[in-house]
């Protein structure tokens, strides 16, 4: 499946079952325009039909990129500043479809990955950047906060002097000091970034795809609850996943000595 919305492109690779998103607005930094927002959450939607009408999961992983050499995002188009740039309107956000996306979106960072930018890539589940890649939260220069959450995503993976720091000063850090801070997961070279997301996607869709989405709920139980109600979740999340013909597989691929063929079922 290839599409192009208005400033999103998509696609869909039946063979590995991974999806990918590609902001396609290089001219403008692939910044988010209410068009290319609204076109991210079209894009996801599409490939969530893929599993319709499919024998298990057919959508393993998205990946979601930035056309062009120079950005992955730099942030909100500053004319286009809006409550709802923040995530303020009624409706779903392409934040919240992402973070709440049944299967696990991979950002996919090349440049600038700056103010809704990065809001972009915390709300997706893996963040992997070139060594070139740089990152913050500009928006102290307006007379803003990063409105969609930068903060509390930064507080959470990195502590609130780091999280303080990026908003306040408004400066760019380096992918490096990114990934010291755990913000970024993965820091590559760029001559083999491509293969080695690639091989960083391919591990993850080899797993059996119903044990991820849970373990993806699990992580999201344990960012918004307390420990006691997470434990409770899991245990039914286990129960359900105890029942599945992927378990079935894997235990019997274990006794058997084998690699198991997951197919979401």
């Amino acid at each position: 499946m290839d599409e192009s919305l208005d400033t999103v492109l998509v696609s869909y690779d039946e063979e590995t079952g991974v999806g990918t998103l590609t902001m396609n607005r290089p001219d403008a930094l692939n910044a988010l325009s209410a068009q290319l927002r609204a076109d991210i959450v079209a894009g996801l939607r599409l490939l969530e039909e893929q599993n319709e009408g499919a024998d298990g999961v057919a959508l393993r992983a998205v990946v979601l990129e930035g056309a062009g050499e120079k950005a992955f995002c730099a942030g909100a188009d500053i004319g286009g500043f809006s409550s709802d740039s923040a995530g303020g309107s009624s409706d779903r956000t392409h934040y919240d479809v992402i973070r709440d996306f049944p299967t696990p979106v991979i950002a996919k960072i090349d440049g600038y990955c700056l103010g809704g930018g990065l809001e972009t890539a915390l709300a997706c589940d893996f963040r992997l950047a070139t060594e070139d890649s740089t990152f913050g939260f500009p928006e102290v220069n307006l007379g803003i906060l990063p409105g969609a959450g930068g903060v509390q995503y930064v507080t959470k993976l990195a502590g609130p002097a780091v999280a303080k720091e990026l908003a306040m000063f408004g400066d760019h850090i380096s992918a490096e000091r990114a990934a010291d801070e755990g913000i970024v997961d993965r820091v590559f070279d760029s001559d083999e970034f491509d293969d080695e997301v690639e091989e960083f996607v391919s591990g993850l869709t080899g797993q059996a795809p119903l044990a991820v989405q849970a373990i993806k709920k699990s992580a999201q139980m344990a960012v918004q609850s307390g420990l006691n109600e997470g434990l409770r979740y899991d245990r039914q999340l286990f129960v359900e996943l105890l029942n599945t013909e992927d378990h079935a597989e894997g235990a019997a691929a274990f006794a058997e000595d084998r690699d198991p063929e997951f197919e979401g079922k």
